[in-house]
């Protein structure tokens, strides 16, 4: 039997529960995404994104469809009234499914032009909603419609939520993909995935301090991805983060020190954290969704 875990420093022993099993929740995507779990519904939604829809597990291990079609959308969160935050390839746009269903644009456009194609999105506590823009979804018909890109570069955006006003925080990237911010939302982490195009191009996570809230400053790298690239990733409540991978899902110290990985038979694209006590990790691996309990519990809200 394959191992279930690469120990690579000591302190990872601690993060793992001996007993627990990688257990396969659903099979049958085309490229599973985007994960986000209601714990006050006892339920996990995730997007197939070429087929065109969001799936739903529960928690008596039934599988359905959530929304079909879905706009082909990819990445998803919770904002802090529970509302479902998505971004959709096919529309080019992010937008938010109120508590009674229907759906609020948040941001399909930046200085006049179509946004290219945003793939990832956080909540932070003051509302404001921060997503990455890489063109992915209109490279191809694929995981969306093949069209021209109109913005200048792929960007990273921040939607102010009084005014609602997008505005870019930056302007750097390759492909900005996965993002999350640490527990005291004190910093922002961005994966760049440019490596999907070219193996001279970028594969690492990036963090920056938050200033004010809403800007971003001091840039530096933080963990160089060593088997294939970084997308989605996530942290639990000391801080270490959970990150996608080709081999599975790595576990990086507040540091950058990578502790050990969790190996999936599957490429992963997202993970996040659910249960009713937030100590298991769900898993987006390519086909399939995974889940595997832990020693540690996750830090995003609610």
């Amino acid at each position: 039997m394959q191992p279930l875990y690469t120990v690579i420093d000591p302190r990872f022993q601690a993060f793992i529960q001996p007993n627990a099993r990688l257990d396969t929740l659903y099979t049958g995507c085309r490229w599973a995404e985007g994960p986000v779990y209601f714990a006050d519904g006892g339920y996990l939604l995730w997007s197939d994104i070429p087929n065109n829809r969001i799936l739903r597990w529960t928690e008596n291990g039934q599988v359905g469809e959530f929304r079909n079609p879905s706009n082909y959308t990819n990445g998803h969160t919770r904002d802090r009234e529970g509302r479902l935050v998505s971004c959709e390839h096919g529309t080019r746009r992010v937008t938010r499914t109120e508590l009674n269903g229907r759906i609020t644009v948040i941001a399909d456009s930046h200085q006049g032009k179509r946004l290219n194609s945003p793939n990832d999105v956080v909540v932070k506590s003051d509302g404001s909603v921060w997503f990455t823009d890489p063109p992915y979804g209109i490279l191809s018909d694929y995981e969306g419609f093949k069209s021209d890109i109109e913005q200048a570069g792929n960007f990273v955006y921040r939607v102010d939520p009084k005014s609602g006003r997008v505005e870019a925080v930056a302007d750097d990237f390759d492909k900005p993909n996965g993002l999350a911010f640490s527990p005291d939302e004190s910093k922002l982490y961005i994966a760049d995935s440019g490596y999907s195009h070219g193996a001279d191009k970028p594969r690492h996570i990036r963090v920056f301090d938050v200033a004010e809230g809403k800007t971003l400053r001091h840039g530096r790298v933080f963990a160089e991805c060593t088997a294939g690239l970084f997308d989605g990733f996530r942290f639990d409540t000391d801080g270490n983060l959970w990150a996608s991978a080709a081999d599975g899902v790595h576990c990086y110290s507040p540091q950058g020190e990578l502790l050990g990985k969790l190996l999936v038979p599957e490429v992963v694209a997202n993970v996040t954290f659910g249960g009713f006590k937030k100590n298991r990790l769900f898993i987006a691996g390519t086909t399939s969704l995974y889940a595997v309990y832990l020693n540690q519990n996750g830090a995003q809200t609610p």
